[in-house]
């Protein structure tokens, strides 16, 4: 039988993460039909929230898909890409690769600007390769190695293109520094359940106007009905039916997210970057190192270590899951190799990881971990109370 140990699980993967008590809380609301008033009200507000974290131009829409943030993705591409356009993918990681195979599947040339595992992807390289292109698509926060793109770097080069910038902001949105207007990002997303601790199952999307002129000037209709941009405006803005919105979903988002900006996105950056420095610093001794070498290309939300020459990467997890904590290990080339530690939203606080040091205490044999832990949380303590 199905025993709810939710309350004692410590979740530090790179997704989903703890859901904020106040997101908690708001998925109990009763529920209210998609076309209530209060609803429209409740998505306007919404709206103007993820404007502030996406620091779009003023007017400029919004939305949640009823998807994860993959959904949040291929969504640009169907409206965005037809047959034939040339696509530039910046890609440097899994999420890279997935943005490539899906902008292939709506028949979109691909050009592949690559960098190896653990690196950043060029700038220069991208100004090489980018005339004639439609669009350029590049991962914020590679999630499968921990590596921080430079998207500012890139988009200066696309500004000047005439090509569409889309940016996948899954692991950094609500956490990191995103500029969609001073930037030029013309089609971003995340998922809720990333940075902003809320549930699996929305895709929060920001679209410039300049991309939905694209978008007017498509040569057919839109292949995926669901998610077209036109059906999507007539039910957030016009508030007419399109399909039915999961309701208590957007009522935990909201909470989530008014949360993320009543803290400041500023001090969550500082906590994040806190939290990375505590966790490196106090395994650093215990043969644990940085899997992406520059720390400028280091993504804070999602800290890839390498392992200790020996370690038992899967034995450890196992014992770790058997205690009630999950961790992440590699994805595909760096299976075995690294370690990927959540530092979104709620994860990144001090009491979810001092329980992984208490238990990796145990199960390494190193008794001092701990203590280094608590030692270097009451030195970083000092520039922003963690908590």
């Amino acid at each position: 039988m199905f025993e709810d140990t939710h309350d004692e699980h410590v979740l530090l993967t790179p997704g989903p993460t703890p859901i904020h008590p106040k997101a908690q809380k708001a998925l109990m609301r009763n529920m209210l039909g998609h076309m209530d008033p209060e609803v429209f009200a409740l998505n306007s507000e919404i709206q103007n929230d993820l404007r502030v974290m996406y620091g779009t131009e003023e007017g400029a829409f919004t939305a949640l898909l009823a998807g994860t943030g993959s959904l949040g993705m291929e969504a640009g591409f169907a409206n965005l890409v037809e047959a034939g356009d040339e696509v530039l993918v910046c890609a440097n990681g899994s999420f890279g690769r997935r943005m490539a195979e899906m902008a292939a599947r709506y028949g979109a040339k691909v050009r592949l600007v690559t960098a190896p595992l653990g690196e950043a992807i060029n700038p220069a390289d991208v100004a090489a390769h980018i005339d004639g292109v439609n669009m350029v698509a590049v991962v914020h926060g590679e999630t499968s190695t921990g590596v921080l793109n430079p998207v500012p770097e890139i988009a200066e080069i696309v500004r000047h293109s005439g090509a569409l910038f889309t940016v996948d902001a899954v692991t950094t949105a609500g956490m990191e520094p995103f500029k969609m207007k001073d930037w030029g990002v013309d089609y971003a997303y995340t998922g809720a359940q990333k940075c902003l601790s809320a549930p699996p199952g929305l895709a929060p999307i920001a679209v410039s106007e300049r991309a939905f002129a694209r978008f007017a000037a498509r040569r057919s209709p839109t292949p995926l009905w669901y998610c077209d941009l036109d059906g999507l405006k007539d039910y957030w803005v016009e508030h007419t039916y399109h399909h039915t919105v999961p309701v208590n979903l957007h009522y935990a988002f909201h909470a989530a997210l008014r949360a993320a900006l009543e803290e400041g996105l500023e001090q969550r950056q500082r906590r994040v970057r806190q939290m990375g420095r505590v966790i490196s610093r106090t395994l650093e001794p215990f043969g644990f190192s940085h899997y992406v070498k520059r720390e400028a290309e280091r993504l804070p939300t999602v800290l890839a270590l390498r392992l200790p020459e020996g370690f038992d990467d899967a034995g450890i997890r196992k014992a770790l899951r058997q205690r009630e904590i999950s961790v992440t290990g590699g994805l595909g080339p760096t299976a075995g190799v690294i370690w990927r530690l959540g530092l979104m939203g709620e994860s990144a606080r001090p009491a979810p990881y001092r329980k992984l040091m208490v238990a990796l205490s145990d199960l390494l044999g190193e008794p001092s971990l701990v203590g280094r832990f608590d030692d270097v949380v009451q030195q970083e303590a000092g520039e922003l109370a963690l908590s």
